[in-house]
């Protein structure tokens, strides 16, 4: 054991309940029973079948209120895969549900049995017709595929809410649809064709030439089958009509029954089925969408009104003026938004009444948007609008920035309303809809009826396609709470299918809380073809058991997981996944909110249960240590939960005294430290790679593997040790050269200067000059601390820094530029919390400006680029992601290349200053497609702005990255 390795007692929550109705039982501490996962090895091999107690409670909660822990989890690569798990499962009298990425809202991604993780290998687009239509595999999000599409002027039409996380497998299996999609832009609608697995092994493309005959050799009894059902609901003409009605709103709510009015051959009614069946007829590996113009000339609003049924009222008014979205937001939905970073703080003070409309028009031209506009505005004269707080202006913008904002409040309304509910409760997330002239009728109605049942709920929704969302929370762990919930569901599914004949369902699929409603809504006769429907398609029952079909009345108080509080800045997560797909280690070990849903089930366990040893024994590696720490799950996150923040002082929490008391002597003497730390790179320099990485892993395995970094040749040189000649007098700004530029060297040659070398000269040139102090040596942005945890050093230097800032600056007068990302980000954000009161008065007083930002704005309208290299590729970092500066990235690159390019799959790069030295496997992770997108072609030039990320991006991807300024300096050099 290595000699400084970490105990896991360390991370022992302090009081478990060991009440939790939903704890793992002590007989599952060993994990998946050792017949199920040899019998899945020998199948799949080892490194697809994960078994690990450890693994099955991150897989077992998605976005729902439900939570139910699997007996294996698997991760197959192919269709071969998927079909083999199948066969097995047929074979053992097993069960199997397919997950992609969580965040279904009704339980659908969980299952007890086998769940088969279908996102991490089932990624990739393919633009076909020139954007008119687009191959998608299962696992790709629906953002990351607007994002390739949006080069070509298209985007997908479904658009939910959910779009930086869900995946497109998802939101066909789901039909789920969002602001825009309505019944017309949804999967059922836009999808040209699809390849799915049938229960019994068939792979079927509805595209191929001969598919019917094909199906028709492979599964005559299926062809026969549905062709049988499909005469007999024809022949039904009461029942017809009823599917029609149905599907005149928006309806998710068991199976798509017009697929058998709107296709005429097995394969063409297969189509239809599979689009909302939840996963329960078949794994979908591939599906090809008609795409839908991306009109970039909008028109956007914020409306508010007096009450919610004023606001309901006014949405007919929208929709006859050719909005394309007019989205509802009660008074408790705005105030809760107020959690979402760029929302106004006064929407906290917002009556309770208060309600708005998010209305949109989108056109393809000026002339287009123009008579959006007129229209809106004949419509706002007939309406008597309110202001009641400051920040409400009740008027049509096309400021992007605005407009964003707008939505990205819209879009919170799940996690902000959810992270501000009371903690320890469970949330409820419902999704009806009636037909839009009967709205306002049933925004009154669910109001009456949460007060009835004394719920205080908030209210939002798709209002121009009468669909509704609300949020009820609860204390799954409390019989009365969940009786209460009970109670009010029987109601509100009465009320919806009795009063208004609506959708139980419009967007959110069946799943688990509406299963046991949904033959009151269809009504015996088509329920019954539904169960025949699924017998026929899965007659052994194998995939996605109760999930759409089930008999028993209060199945839908099943599995209701409790919510266990855990650490003040993970509490408000809703376990909603949105920060997934942007964590580094996603695919490597744990996502946030796995790391958050791992240590819920710690304190659900009585303290030194079998099962909470095992999950901390795992916790160390899975979820703090190969956490990047750059807390980009901060920004993925509507309510800024930053997970990072709690590894990090889980770092700190692991630390012995003797390790605080080093540290705070390294940071105090950090002078001696950089100094030494030039010479050593300077000598390994010189050494063997294989040397240097013999000695490193011998020093890794014997002190501890998360504290002595590993060599990689990807390293450089040594820094020169002395700066370019400046002066402070006349000097526009203080640059400030990171302490990782002051040891590391960057690609100098011949052509190519130093960046301190690049940052003086460009600035020169420009005519704003920069001084670099003679003392800036021995002090730092302090993340090298501050991203372990040590929390002693990090104040050391955190103080330091802003002391000398603020001579140098002259109190103040001069901006601080700095030359690293993440150093910026460090001085100008993170070491606030670690400053004394006389140094946060200093702090306020700094410009702190990162140099991308400087060149951008100071230097380029003062300077002549003389040439321009072909193509570049950049590297946003994350840091440049928190500071919101990657515009200013592309625009300096803009000026020194002809083409610029932002890879769709850029994200951190997770070498976190020397997080990559310590875990390459982490970087390797993070940056596999990125690296796969980069080296697909030639590029010029490789261009970031953070030396240790491009020496990262230099290891993932085999190129040369070097810093924009560098190029900069190149572009405009006489």
């Amino acid at each position: 054991m290595p000699l400084l390795e970490p105990k896991p007692e360390a991370l022992r929550p302090g009081a478990a309940d060991s009440t939790a109705p939903d704890r793992v039982p002590d007989g599952r501490a060993a994990g998946t029973p050792q017949p199920l996962r040899d019998g899945l090895t020998a199948l799949l091999g080892p490194g697809k079948v994960l078994w690990k107690v450890s693994d099955l409670v991150k897989y077992a909660s998605d976005a729902s209120p439900y939570r139910f822990v699997p007996q294996v989890v698997v991760l197959p690569e192919n269709i071969e895969d998927v079909s083999a798990v199948m066969s097995y499962a047929r074979e053992h009298g097993r069960d199997v549900v397919f997950r992609a990425a969580g965040t279904s809202l009704n339980g659908q991604a969980q299952g007890d049995d086998i769940l088969v993780d279908v996102r991490r290998h089932w990624t990739g687009i393919e633009v076909l017709d020139g954007g008119a239509r687009a191959r998608i595999s299962p696992g790709t999000t629906v953002m990351r595929a607007n994002a390739t599409l949006a080069r070509y002027g298209r985007l997908l039409g479904p658009d939910p809410a959910s779009a930086i996380a869900c995946t497109v497998g998802g939101v066909v299996a789901n039909n789920a649809s969002g602001m825009t999609a309505g019944t017309t832009r949804n999967s059922y609608r836009t999808l040209s064709s699809l390849t799915f697995v049938l229960p019994g092994g068939t792979v079927v493309d509805t595209a191929a030439p001969g598919a019917d005959a094909d199906l028709a050799r492979a599964e005559p009894e299926l062809c026969a089958g549905l062709l049988a059902l499909k005469a007999e609901i024809e022949a039904d003409a009461a029942l017809t009509a009823r599917i029609r009605a149905k599907y005149e709103i928006k309806n998710t709510n068991g199976y798509r029954l017009d697929a058998f009015l709107d296709g005429a051959t097995p394969v063409e009614i297969l189509r239809g089925l599979m689009v909302g069946s939840e996963g329960t007829f078949g794994f979908i590996s591939e599906v090809v969408f008609d795409t839908l113009p991306l009109d970039r000339h909008l028109s956007t609003a914020l409306l508010f009104f007096p009450s919610l049924t004023a606001a309901a009222a006014a949405v007919p008014l929208f929709n006859e003026a050719g909005a394309i979205a007019v989205e509802l937001m009660d008074g408790n939905t705005l105030r809760a938004s107020v959690s979402v970073q760029g929302v106004p703080a006064d929407w906290a003070g917002l009556p309770k009444t208060t309600a708005a409309l998010l209305v949109e028009f989108r056109a393809p031209d000026e002339a287009g948007r123009q008579a959006h506009e007129e229209a809106a505005r004949e419509v706002l004269r007939r309406l008597e609008l309110v202001r009641p707080v400051a920040s409400v202006t009740n008027e049509f913008t096309r400021e992007a920035k605005v407009i964003s904002g707008y939505w990205k409040a819209r879009k919170a309304f799940v996690t902000a309303v959810g992270g501000s509910r009371p903690s320890g409760t469970t949330l409820i997330t419902e999704d009806f809809a009636v037909p839009p002239s009967r709205l306002a009728d049933a925004c009154d109605a669910l109001l009456a009826l949460q007060a009835e049942h004394g719920f205080d709920a908030a209210v939002a929704g798709h209002a121009a396609h009468g669909n509704l969302h609300f949020l009820l929370a609860f204390d799954a762990a409390k019989p009365s709470d969940i009786d209460r919930y009970a109670a009010f569901m029987d109601d509100f599914c009465r009320m919806t299918v009795e009063r208004f004949d609506g959708s139980l369902k419009a967007e959110h699929a069946t799943g688990r809380n509406i299963a046991p409603f949904l033959e009151l809504e269809w009504g015996p006769r088509a329920t019954e073809l539904m169960w025949r429907l699924k017998q026929l398609i899965d007659p052994d029952g194998v995939l996605a058991p109760r999930i759409v079909l089930d008999r028993d009345p209060r199945a839908h108080l099943r599995g209701l997981k409790t919510i266990p509080r855990i650490e003040a800045v993970a509490d408000p997560c809703i376990e909603c996944g949105f920060c997934e797909p942007t964590c580094p280690s996603h695919n490597l070990t744990t996502t946030p909110r796995q790391r958050i849903v791992l240590r819920r089930e710690m304190n659900r366990q009585p303290a030194g249960s079998p099962v909470q040893d095992a999950l901390l024994d795992a916790y160390g590696y899975d979820a703090v240590d190969t956490c990047a720490g750059d807390s980009t799950c901060k920004l993925a996150c509507p309510v800024g939960i930053d997970t990072g923040a709690m590894m990090k002082d889980f770092r700190h929490q692991r630390h012995s005294p003797r390790e605080e008391r080093v540290a705070e002597i390294s940071a105090t003497r950090f002078k001696a430290v950089e100094a030494s730390a030039r010479i050593a790179v300077a000598v390994a320099d010189k050494v063997p790679d294989k040397l240097l990485q013999g000695l490193t892993g011998l020093a890794r395995r014997a002190v501890r593997p998360d504290l002595v970094p590993e060599w990689l040749p990807e390293i450089p040189g040594a820094a020169g040790g002395g700066s370019p000649a400046t002066t402070r007098e006349g000097a526009s700004a203080v640059y400030y050269p990171a302490c990782v530029n002051r040891i590391f060297g960057g690609p100098e040659g011949e052509d190519t200067p130093s960046l301190r070398q690049a940052v003086v000269d460009v600035s020169a040139r420009a005519g704003r000059p920069v001084w670099i102090p003679e003392d800036v040596g021995g002090t730092c942005c302090a993340t090298i601390w501050h991203s372990k945890g040590y929390d002693d050093a990090n104040a050391v230097m955190a103080n330091r820094i802003v002391e000398a800032a603020w001579g140098w600056t002259d109190a103040g007068r001069l901006p601080l530029v700095v030359d690293a990302s993440s150093c910026t980000l460090g001085i100008a954000h993170e070491i606030v919390p670690y400053l004394t009161e006389a140094n946060r008065e200093l702090h306020r007083g700094l410009t702190v400006t990162d140099s991308v930002v400087w060149a951008a704005e100071e230097l380029l309208p003062g300077l002549t680029v003389l040439r321009r290299t072909g193509s570049a590729v950049l590297h946003p970092t994350c840091s440049m992601e928190h500071l919101d500066d990657v515009a200013q990235l592309r625009e300096v690159a803009e000026a020194c290349a002809e083409e610029v390019v932002v890879p769709d799959d850029a994200g951190c790069c997770a070498f976190a200053g020397d997080r990559g030295m310590l875990h390459k496997e982490l970087t390797a992770s993070a940056t596999e497609k990125e690296a796969a997108e980069v080296t697909s072609r030639h590029y010029d030039a490789h261009l970031s702005a953070n030396r240790m990320c491009e020496i990262g991006m230099d290891r993932a991807t085999g190129r040369t990255y070097h810093s924009v300024l560098i190029e900069l300096e190149r572009a405009t050099r006489p």
